[in-house]
């Protein structure tokens, strides 16, 4: 019996020191490559701008950019639109996820809103118009259906619209607006330290 027992020990002290001499495993996730947005690139920055004639007077401002290491991009909205003898008036902000779909077809929009909605959108690119088109979303507004149109006007303009469609109803345009690029803030130089005065001996 005791026999077994120290070969037992020796079997388990030669495991032992193998597993000490065998390096350890490192485990690795690949990591996607970001997507490809240059399709997108005139969009991003802060643009802002005010409703057509037609439209419910108002102000729409939104600001595009990459996040996460390029692999999304952050949409930011603002729009303020006066009532009309038809449609209350409106104040909403919101904040979008966009990242392209997995086959490649286009992109994703994930939508919240200041309302507490939560949309889906898929959006196509057909240069030189950018259009959002409804997919659900976890909690959209009941029975109402919205998409979106971004149209490249000139190198720093943009056409925003809006269409809504009630419920069993057909779509129709909610407002119309024209936006403008919103230069950068120029960055001023600090100003120069004045220099103290040598202390009086």
């Amino acid at each position: 019996m005791r026999v077994v027992f120290l070969a037992l020990i020796f079997v388990l002290t030669g495991v032992a020191v193998a597993a000490k001499d065998k390096p350890p495993v490192q485990y690795q996730i690949a990591i996607p490559a970001p997507p490809d947005f240059s399709a997108l690139d005139w969009l991003q920055g802060q643009w802002a701008g005010k409703t057509e004639p037609n439209s419910p007077a108002g102000e729409v401002a939104l600001t595009v950019s990459t996040d996460l290491n390029q692999h999304f991009l952050i949409l930011r909205g603002e729009v303020s639109l006066a009532a009309t003898p038809t449609v209350p008036a409106a104040m909403e902000s919101w904040l979008g996820v966009l990242s392209a779909t997995p086959g490649g077809t286009g992109f994703t929009l994930r939508k919240f809103s200041s309302a507490g909605f939560i949309t889906l959108y898929h959006l196509t690119v057909d240069p030189p118009v950018l259009q959002l088109n409804p997919e659900g979303g976890d909690f959209p507004p009941p029975g109402w259906l919205f998409r979106e149109r971004w149209a490249r006007t000139g190198p720093a303009e943009l056409t925003e619209t809006v269409q809504a469609a009630p419920p069993g109803k057909t779509f129709f345009d909610y407002y119309v607006a024209k936006l403008t690029r919103v230069p950068p803030a120029k960055k001023t130089a600090p100003a120069p330290q004045k220099e103290k005065p040598a202390p009086t001996p």
